[in-house]
C-alpha cells in the first residue's frame, strides 16, 4: 500500500490573486522589520501587526500531515510519538517545554459482538463492527492500529432484547416515548447521534430502564447526500462509526476533583458508577448500514416526522421490536501514563500573570480536524511567536502554550492539570484561549465568557477572511446566519477546567461547527485536504486570530476586558428566565439587584481604565503601573467569584454559577445552570419545596454577582 503522493496544495498553485497576497505580506513585514530598527521606541501593536503578516498556509500543512500519519489515541506509542513531535517543534522554536505526566485510568476494548433477529424465532444474523477501508486509502497500511469501535468506559456486560427506537435520545425523547406507551424497561435503545452527548444518551436509557443502548449515525445527519459519501463527497461512508466516551465526569474518574499524581488517592469504578458518571449499561457506537437494518425490524407506532431519516431513508417506526438485538461488550479500565507538553515565554514586566492557550493532541484515529486541524495551527502560532523574540519582542505578561493529552476520554489531560495547579491558577491565570478541531469547512464560529467578547471583534476586524480576500473576518462572521458568539457552558473542550472549575475568562474558536466524519476513521489528511481546508488558509486564519488575541492578552498595559457587557448579558439572560417563570412563586428581585450592582461597578471600573490610559503617554506615567497592575488584578479575579466553592446541585466538580452543562446534555450550554437544575426538579415534583429550591438557587446566583461587583470595586463593604 502507499502514502499520500499528491503534492500539498499551497496558496501558490496555481492563483496568481494568491501569489501577490503573499508578496504584499512579505513586503509588510519587511516594512515593519525597517520600522522596528530604525525606532528607539514603539508599543506592542507593531508586533501584532508583525505576527499577522506572518501567517503561512504551507506550515500547517506541513504540521497536520505529519502528525496524522498514524492513528493516535491516548496511552497508544503513537500518541506518544504525537507528544514527542509537538515537544520538539516547540523546542526548536527555542520555547523553554517540558513533559507533565499524569497516570489516569484509560479504557480499550477486549471484545464486542452484536446480532439482530427480525423476530425471536428468527436466526440471528452478526455485525462485523467494522469500519471500510475506502478505494486508494492511503492509510491502508496503518488503518489496523485504529481501535475497534467502542465507547470509552461503556459498562461491560451482555443484553438482549426486542429494540426501541429513541431518536437522539434526549431526556425529551424519552418523555416522548412514554406518552405515545412504547415501554423501554428491559428494552435495547436505538439512538442516533446529533445533538446529545453520547453519554448523556446512555444514562438517559439507563434511567429509563433500558438494558443495552446502541448508537448509530443516521444519513440524515452525517452522511450519504444523493448517494455519495467520502473519498467522493464530505460525508461519512456507510460503514463509519462515530466512537468516543461515554463519561459524564471531567478528568480522571478516579480522582474526582484532585490530581492523578503518582501514589495519590484513588476511588473504586464501583463507586463512579455509582455517582452515575459512568453507565450501568452496557452500549456500542455503529455505522448507518447497521442501524438502518435495526430499524427496518421494528414495528409499532411510526415515528414523527421529526424523528424520521433523510431523504431516500424507509420510514421509521418505534418498537419495541419485534427486532431483537443481543449484544456483549467487555472493556478493559486500566492505569496508564499520559503526557501534557507544556511550553512557558516568560514575561519581561509580569511573568506571574498567564495568558494560556491550549489544545489536545490525542485522538481516537487519525485525527486531521479533531483535534489535529487545532494542534497544527497551535503550532504555528508558537514558530510565529518565535520568529516574533528573534525580533527583539517579549510579551509583557507569560505566555503558556498547553498541548493536551487524553481529552477524547473527556478532558482527562487538561483537567488533571489544572487540578493540579488550581490555586496557582487561580491567583495568576488572566484568561484561558483554547482551540480543539479549529477547521473543518466554511464560516467562523466563537465561544467565550463575555468580557472578552469585544477583543475577540476587534482581532477579527484585523484578519483577512480566509475564503474571502475583500473582507475581513469579522466582515464575513457578522454576516453569517449564526449567533455571533456563544457561550461557553457546556463541557465538551478544555476550556471546561478552566471556566466552569476555576473561573478563568476564555476563548474556543473554529471554523465550521461540525462535520459528517466525526471520531471516525475517515477524519484524515485526505479528508482534510479534499473539504476541510484545501489551500489550508482556514488554519492560518484561526492561528492568527487566536494568536492576536493572545498577544493583547499577553503584551496591552490594561488588561481589554469589558464587563459592562457581562453585566448587559446577566441583564438579558434574567429576563429571558423570568419570562420563562412568570406566574410561579419566586421573585428575581435579588438578581436585578446584584446585576444592577455588578453594573455600576463595571461602568466605573472602565472609566478609571480610561483616565489611566489617557495619562499613560506621559513621561511619569510608569509611576502608575501599580494603579494599572490592581486594577487589571480586579477584571482578571471577578471571574472567578462567579463560582461557588460547592459546586452545582449535585455536580459539586462544576463551579461556575453563571455558565455550565446541562444536567442532561454536557454538550448544551446553560446560563445559571443551578437554577435551571432546581427548574428540572420542578418538573418530577411541582411541590412548594421543589420551588423554594428555585427561589435558594436564586439567591445562591445573586450572591456571587455581588461578590463579583465587590472585587470590581476593589473594596471593602
Amino acid at each position: 500500500m502507499y502514502r499520500v503522493t499528491k503534492a500539498i496544495p499551497t496558496s501558490t498553485d496555481g492563483d496568481i490573486s494568491t501569489c501577490f497576497v503573499r508578496f504584499a505580506a512579505a513586503v509588510a513585514a519587511c516594512l515593519l522589520l525597517l520600522h522596528l530598527s530604525m525606532s528607539p521606541s514603539f508599543d506592542y501593536s507593531t508586533y501584532h501587526d508583525l505576527f499577522l503578516s506572518l501567517s503561512s498556509n504551507d506550515t500547517a500543512a506541513h504540521h497536520l500531515r505529519e502528525l496524522t500519519r498514524r492513528p493516535h489515541v491516548a496511552g497508544s506509542e503513537a500518541n506518544a510519538a504525537t507528544a514527542s513531535y509537538i515537544f520538539n517543534t516547540l523546542s526548536s522554536a527555542s520555547i523553554p517545554v517540558h513533559i507533565v505526566p499524569y497516570d489516569v485510568l484509560l479504557s480499550y476494548p477486549i471484545h464486542r459482538s452484536l446480532s439482530l433477529s427480525s423476530d425471536p424465532s428468527s436466526p440471528a444474523v452478526s455485525f462485523n463492527l467494522s469500519q471500510e477501508i475506502y478505494p486508494g486509502d492511503p492509510f491502508a497500511d496503518v488503518a489496523m492500529e485504529v481501535l475497534p469501535t467502542f465507547h470509552a468506559y461503556a459498562h461491560s456486560g451482555t443484553a438482549s432484547g426486542p429494540v426501541v427506537y429513541a431518536n437522539y435520545g434526549s431526556e425529551e425523547d424519552f418523555a416522548t416515548l412514554r406518552a405515545a406507551g412504547v415501554e423501554v424497561a428491559g428494552k435495547v435503545v436505538l439512538a442516533r447521534y446529533g445533538f446529545v452527548y453520547r453519554g448523556d444518551i446512555v444514562r438517559n436509557a439507563q434511567l429509563a430502564g433500558a438494558a443495552a443502548a446502541v448508537l448509530y449515525c443516521d444519513a440524515r445527519d452525517c452522511g450519504g447526500r444523493n448517494g455519495s459519501w467520502f473519498p467522493e463527497a464530505r460525508w461519512m461512508p456507510p460503514s463509519g462509526v462515530q466512537v468516543g466516551s461515554v463519561y459524564r465526569g471531567a478528568g480522571d474518574p478516579t480522582t474526582p476533583g484532585w490530581a492523578s499524581v503518582g501514589g495519590c488517592e484513588r476511588i473504586g469504578a464501583e463507586e463512579v458508577v455509582e455517582s452515575g458518571l459512568m453507565p450501568a449499561i452496557p452500549s456500542l457506537p455503529i455505522s448507518a448500514k447497521d442501524g438502518k437494518l435495526i430499524l427496518t425490524t421494528l414495528g409499532g407506532p411510526w415515528a414523527a416526522e421529526d424523528w424520521q431519516g433523510g431523504e431516500g431513508a424507509p420510514l421509521y417506526r418505534l418498537g419495541p421490536g419485534p427486532g431483537v438485538v443481543n449484544l456483549t461488550y467487555m472493556g478493559n479500565e486500566t492505569i496508564m501514563t499520559i503526557k501534557n507538553v507544556i511550553a512557558v515565554i516568560e514575561g519581561k514586566e509580569e511573568p506571574d500573570r498567564y495568558v494560556l492557550i491550549g489544545n489536545h493532541h490525542d485522538a481516537w484515529t487519525f485525527g486531521a480536524v479533531d483535534p489535529n486541524s487545532g494542534t497544527a495551527a497551535f503550532l504555528e502560532v508558537a514558530q510565529r511567536l518565535e520568529k516574533l523574540q528573534k525580533m527583539g519582542w517579549r510579551p509583557r505578561r507569560t505566555i503558556v502554550l498547553c498541548s493536551w493529552d487524553a481529552e477524547e476520554y473527556h478532558l482527562l489531560g487538561s483537567t488533571e492539570w489544572v487540578e493540579d495547579n488550581r490555586e496557582v491558577l487561580r491567583s495568576r491565570a488572566v484568561a484561558y484561549l483554547n482551540m480543539d478541531y479549529a477547521v473543518s469547512g466554511r464560516g467562523f464560529h466563537a465561544y467565550s465568557t463575555p468580557q472578552l467578547d469585544n477583543l475577540l471583534k476587534e482581532a477579527a476586524h484585523k484578519v483577512q477572511d480566509p475564503d474571502n480576500s475583500t473582507q475581513t473576518l469579522y466582515e464575513s462572521w457578522v454576516a453569517s446566519e449564526f449567533p455571533l458568539i456563544r457561550r461557553l457552558g457546556g463541557g465538551g473542550s478544555d476550556f471546561a477546567a478552566f471556566v466552569q472549575h476555576v473561573g478563568i475568562p476564555s476563548v474556543d474558536i473554529r471554523f465550521a461547527r461540525d462535520y459528517p466524519v466525526y471520531h471516525s476513521m475517515y477524519d484524515d489528511f485526505v479528508w482534510m485536504q479534499k473539504f476541510g481546508d484545501p489551500l489550508f488558509h482556514r488554519h492560518a486564519a484561526a492561528a492568527s486570530l487566536l494568536g492576536l488575541v493572545a498577544l493583547r492578552l499577553a503584551d496591552e498595559v490594561f488588561l481589554p476586558f469589558d464587563y459592562v457587557s457581562y453585566a448587559l448579558e446577566l441583564q438579558r439572560s434574567t429576563g429571558v428566565l423570568e419570562r420563562q417563570l412568570r406566574g410561579k412563586p419566586v421573585t428575581f428581585t435579588p438578581l436585578h439587584k446584584s446585576i444592577e450592582e455588578l453594573t455600576k461597578a463595571a461602568s466605573k471600573i472602565a472609566y478609571h481604565r480610561k483616565v489611566l490610559q489617557s495619562n499613560s503617554w506621559l513621561p511619569k506615567w510608569r509611576k502608575d503601573e501599580s494603579k494599572a497592575r490592581e486594577l487589571n488584578d480586579r477584571m482578571m479575579m471577578t471571574e472567578r467569584a462567579f463560582t461557588h466553592a460547592e459546586g452545582l446541585l449535585e455536580r459539586p466538580w462544576f463551579k461556575h454559577l453563571i455558565y455550565g452543562p446541562s444536567q442532561h446534555n454536557v454538550y448544551l450550554s446553560k446560563t445559571f445552570p443551578g437554577i435551571d437544575d432546581a427548574i428540572q426538579r420542578v418538573k418530577v415534583s411541582n411541590s412548594l419545596e421543589a420551588w423554594r429550591l428555585v427561589q435558594k438557587e436564586i439567591w445562591k446566583v445573586a450572591r456571587a454577582i455581588t461578590q463579583a461587583s465587590h472585587v470590581l470595586n476593589g473594596e471593602l463593604s
